[in-house]
């Protein structure tokens, strides 16, 4: 039971006083004046409806303009006007005696002016006339149900409009009057509340037998009950002397302690409405409770029963009805006077609530108003700055808490910086990280408020919360967290969150933990195993060198994460470059050759930079070794690096390290290699070794045959007894030609100790074949010059006498020639057919055409040839026997002026046949020769 007298009051209606409408003089102001006699009141449809005592009905419109029709001959005593349809229903009489009728008026249809009267019938409970006490209508039109004095209760099922689609029934009988009825529709269950004086029933009108529920044994005078809206879900309301009850159909509801003597009772937009007896008063006890002197002072309160206060109180006289309609209540008084109550509007009472620091109740109004989030945010940050100030700090971040998603977060954080305040600041950070709404600052304020509180329990309560739970920046928890001296925390976040960098870099720079890094690295994709391990490679080869090692050959040949098993599903394992991780073997040699030759071993095209870097560490293993067994074993081990073949395109580079190692067997093979035979001797000759000279000089002196006039003129420079050597290149340059006599006498005058004993046998030999070779010249030119002499005397015979052919057979067929016949000046002859065809020419003798033909391409090229001049400088230039070429040239002449005569004019027939000739000398000269 709610205590009445612990409820607040608050003015949240304005009390005026209807007036006349101005004139069209301007002229009004005067109070509004109601129809004498008033009997009965309701309102709905736009109107305020009344029927007074003369049988009248009356209907005011908000214009104010009164209108009228006569109902009933004597008085009206009852009217309901439906809500959601233009039925007005009217109890009223047209005779003396007990003999009311009901009459039901479509407003919307007029019959000579009036509202038509769509049914009328006698409101009798069986034979015997009675008081009607009360009615009410569904308003689906398919119920009415009328109450009467003597506790019956007439039931009027189907359309009320009409007789012949209707039922009237009696639905109650009993001993005490109906003071009061109600229908409440809930869904397709339709129930009648029936209230009398002494008790309360509800019928269920949606079964056929009408089942009955007795609620309570006492009741109420009349109209003293009414029906709440949905906001009170429905219930049926009874206000007795001492308390007012909240019925359900089926039980009843809460009670509140109104005292005093109620007179009216109305429900309008979630308030209650009572009129009752000023108790100031003496009260009486009647059936109606509207008897009352006209002198009796009434108080009409405005309940909130939600809200638990009085929203209205005040004071007026003789109040006839209370009705509501367009959005304002009405109060009748029975002078004759309307008076207005406008409800404020939710800001204005929300101010007065504030002014009265009545937060709370502020709050429960805003929310039965279905205020807005924004609306109900200020009102809860006011509510806590009236908390703040006045120090109740655990409450004012309660309500802070509630303004999250709308109060900039900032606004109460910096009201609770102060140390002492920073569990409520943690109260409210948690709550603002629950909802989502934290930044990464936020983030970083409330780890901090967790590691000053020392609250650990709280802490990693927040961290280790499931993946679809985070609520803050992983990244900036884990920085603060590893700030503060959290490892562990940091540790867990960055692992859970799969943040490597962060993981890594606590466990490598914080907690030193190298091995326990190795194996994240190890479990980690391979795109970030691959970038970690270049980012902490060193650090940790430093500390487990073994260990990264292997996982370097793991990532280098055919990486899979330690995690994974393989299934049949599996990709294929990726390979990393192994040249980038050279670097991070800086200071480890022993591990870095393990990695290297593991490379070479499994993956033969690895990066050439790893074929460098292993073969420089083999030759300063090789270079700083002491043990003579192991130097031979780490020599062969260069050596044989050097011979795979994988250093053909970084030649250069091969040969300068074994250079800087002084390692002699790589330089020399690299130079072999490198078909640097000049070089293989010069490094002979540096290091004086006589025998690998000459050596070299007959391996590679067909190659490059300037070596034999380098050993000379090194064998030349030496003051030693090289005689040996000197015999051995003289007698290769002999046999090959290479240097004429003078040189190789001027080479050797730079010796002091070669004598003329050394190049004896030289000179002789030489000048030896120079008289063979003088003696063949010279019978060679006697033998040219007798051919010569001999073509000149058959070219002149040519000239001068006749030629005579006597051929007997054709040169092709070998037959006996038969006219006709063809004759060549060469002496073939050929019978025409077989000329014809044969030739390819009808000028050329078929026989000799291939040789000619030979000849004079011999002198086309020698034709082309003859300008060749950088060809000659060439070979005269890399010729061991210089005259030999320039003597070609001249056969070719290329140093004379030679026109070649092929075709002439047609009308020169005798230089025709002279150039006949000279072709036909040419052919003869290549047959001679």
């Amino acid at each position: 039971m709610a205590a009445y007298l612990q409820w607040r009051r608050f003015v949240f209606f304005d009390r005026e006083t209807v007036k006349e409408p101005a004139g069209p003089d301007g002229a009004g102001g005067a109070p509004f004046a109601l129809p004498p006699g008033i009997a009965v009141c309701d309102s709905g449809r736009g109107n305020l409806v009344f029927g007074d005592m003369e049988g009248q009905i009356w209907f005011l419109p908000r214009s104010l303009q009164l209108s009228s029709f006569q109902a009933y001959k004597l008085r009206v005593t009852h009217l309901y006007q439906l809500k959601q349809h233009s039925i007005l229903v009217s109890i009223g009489e047209d005779e003396e005696g007990i003999n009311p009728l009901v009459k039901v008026w479509n407003l919307e249809k007029r019959d000579g002016g009036n509202p038509l009267c769509t049914r009328i019938f006698p409101a009798i409970p069986g034979n015997k006339p009675t008081v009607v006490s009360c009615l009410t209508v569904h308003e689906n039109l398919n119920f009415m149900a009328i109450g009467f004095a003597d506790g019956s209760v007439v039931l009027t099922k189907g359309d009320i409009t009409r007789d012949r689609h209707s039922k009237t029934q009696i639905l109650h009988e009993g001993s005490y009057p109906v003071t009061g009825l109600a229908f409440r529709q809930s869904g397709k269950t339709a129930h009648l509340f029936v209230v009398t004086t002494e008790n309360i029933q509800s019928y269920m009108l949606s079964v056929k037998d009408y089942t009955r529920l007795e609620l309570d044994t006492h009741g109420c005078g009349l109209r003293c009950s009414a029906l709440s809206d949905p906001s009170q879900d429905l219930q049926f309301i009874v206000a007795g002397n001492e308390c007012v009850y909240l019925y359900q159909p089926d039980e009843r509801g809460p009670c509140f302690a109104f005292e005093g003597q109620k007179l009216i009772v109305h429900w309008y937009r979630g308030y209650l409405i009572i009129v009752s007896k000023d108790r100031k008063t003496s009260p009486k006890s009647e059936f109606a409770g509207n008897e009352a002197q006209n002198s009796d002072k009434q108080v009409l309160n405005i309940y909130d029963l939600c809200n638990k206060f009085i929203a209205y109180s005040s004071i007026f006289d003789d109040i006839v009805d209370v009705l509501a309609e367009w959005g304002s209540l009405y109060v009748l008084t029975r002078d004759g006077k309307i008076h207005v109550l406008q409800e404020k509007d939710t800001q204005t009472k929300l101010e007065m609530l504030f002014r009265k620091n009545l937060f709370e109740m502020a709050i429960n109004l805003a929310k039965s108003h279905h205020l807005d989030s924004d609306g109900l945010s200020e009102i809860f940050r006011q509510y806590g700055d009236h908390l703040y100030n006045k120090g109740n700090h655990d409450g004012a971040i309660q309500q802070y808490i509630r303004t999250i998603g709308k109060l900039e977060p900032s606004y109460v954080i910096r009201k609770f910086l102060d140390a002492q305040r920073i569990h409520n600041l943690t109260a409210y950070l948690q709550t603002l990280h629950l909802q989502s709404l934290a930044n990464a600052d936020h983030t970083t304020l409330l780890l901090n408020c967790y590691t000053k509180l020392k609250d650990s329990s709280k802490l990693e309560e927040f961290i280790k919360t499931s993946e679809s739970e985070v609520r803050f920046d992983v990244e900036t928890a884990i920085k603060v967290l590893r700030q503060a001296g959290y490892y562990s925390h940091a540790v867990y976040l960055a692992e859970k969150h799969m943040h490597h960098e962060w993981y890594l870099k606590i466990q490598l720079e914080d907690i030193k933990n190298y091995q326990e890094a190795l194996c994240y690295i190890g479990k980690l994709p391979f795109d970030q195993a691959e970038s970690n391990m270049k980012r902490y490679g060193k650090t940790l080869m430093h500390h487990v060198p073994n260990e990264t090692t292997e996982l370097l050959k793991n990532l280098c040949t055919d990486y899979r994460p330690s995690g994974d098993n393989g299934g049949p599903g599996m990709l294929e394992g990726k390979k990393a470059n192994s040249e980038e991780f050279i670097p991070v073997f800086a200071n480890n040699s022993r591990e870095l050759k393990a990695f290297l030759e593991h490379m070479t071993e499994v993956q033969a095209d690895s990066p050439q930079g790893v074929y460098d870097t292993l073969l420089e560490l083999r030759l300063q293993n090789w270079a700083h070794e002491q043990d003579e067994q192991i130097k031979e074993k780490l020599h062969n081990e260069a050596l044989t690096l050097l011979k795979s073949g994988r250093f053909k395109t970084v030649f250069d580079k091969a040969l300068v390290l074994c250079q800087m190692h002084n390692f002699k067997d790589g330089v020399l093979y690299l130079y072999e290699q490198g078909k640097l035979f000049q070089q293989i001797m010069h490094y002979h000759m540096q290091n004086e070794q006589y025998k690998k000279v000459i050596e070299v000089c007959e391996l590679y002196g067909d190659q490059e045959a300037c070596l034999w006039e380098q050993a000379l003129g090194y064998f030349a420079r030496k003051e030693e007894d090289c005689k040996e050597y000197i015999a051995a290149v003289l007698k290769h340059i002999e046999n090959k030609n290479l240097m004429p006599p003078l040189l190789v006498v001027q080479t050797l005058a730079h010796n002091s100790t070669a004598t003329l004993s050394v190049i004896k046998d030289y000179l002789v030999s030489k000048l030896q074949k120079q008289s063979r070779q003088i003696e063949q010249d010279d019978q060679r030119i006697q033998k040219y010059r007798e051919e010569t002499t001999r073509i000149r005397q058959e070219i002149e015979e040519l000239k001068a006498s006749p030629k005579i052919f006597q051929k007997t057979k054709c040169s092709i067929c070998a037959s006996a020639l038969e006219l006709p016949s063809v004759h060549f000046l060469c002496g073939h002859s050929f019978h025409q057919h077989c000329f014809e065809s044969y030739s390819e020419s009808d000028s050329e003798c078929p026989t000799c055409m291939p040789e000619n033909r030979k000849v004079m391409d011999m002198i086309r090229a020698q034709e082309q040839k003859r300008d060749l001049h950088d060809q000659f400088q060439h070979q005269l230039k890399c010729s061991n026997d210089g005259f030999s070429v320039v003597a070609d040239y001249f056969g070719r002449g290329v140093f004379n002026k030679l026109t070649l005569i092929t075709d002439l004019p047609s009308g020169k027939a005798a230089t025709t046949i002279e150039a006949g000739l000279q072709r036909e000398l040419l052919i003869h000269t290549k047959h001679s020769a």
